[in-house]
């Protein structure tokens, strides 16, 4: 789950984030829309509860929010949305990779990038330490960014590109 300055007042939370994910939309290859922008006054489907909602309201998305993203992306699939928003780490890995979704496509850049973190319960601190000195292990030693490529998630991520180089740099 994404860090907000709200959940980290509420929750305990590894510091180091294992990752940077925003929202993309898949759209029919088809489609004109290409930028966010172009969902102004479009029905746009994506799960109850998501970061992204507030940004695609903010663009004059005409939001369908569904109870699972499963939800949405058949909606889009029955034509009852022009795209469907939600974490890149599905929609990327779906259009590249399943013959079910060929005639879809990505928008980028992504929408609303935040770190994600491994959240625990507020004070503890000794678990936040230890999972910590984990996360940066995975960074120093590229098992995130292998990992990634392993599951056609993206291209390496900026992200675990600039985490791998701080780490590796520091021997951490």
């Amino acid at each position: 789950m994404e860090w907000t300055a709200e959940r980290g007042q509420q929750l305990g939370f590894v510091p180091t984030p294992f990752y940077r994910v925003g929202g993309t939309a898949a759209v029919l290859k088809d489609s004109k829309i290409t930028r966010w922008e172009d969902l102004k006054g479009q029905p746009v489907c994506t799960s109850q509860g998501s970061s992204y909602v507030k940004p695609l309201t903010e663009f004059g998305a005409e939001l369908k929010a569904f109870k699972s993203s499963s939800e949405s992306l058949l909606a889009l699939r029955g034509n009852n949305c022009v795209a469907a928003v939600h974490d890149a780490t599905l929609i990327n890995p779906l259009v590249a990779d399943s013959p079910e979704w060929q005639n879809y496509r990505a928008i980028s850049p992504e929408l609303n990038p935040a770190p994600s973190v491994i959240w625990t319960r507020p004070g503890e601190t000794d678990t936040q330490a230890k999972l910590d000195t984990i996360v940066k292990g995975w960074h120093r030693t590229g098992w995130l960014i292998d990992a990634e490529k392993r599951h056609h998630i993206s291209p390496p991520s900026p992200a675990l590109v600039e985490l791998h180089d701080k780490f590796q740099a520091a021997g951490a």
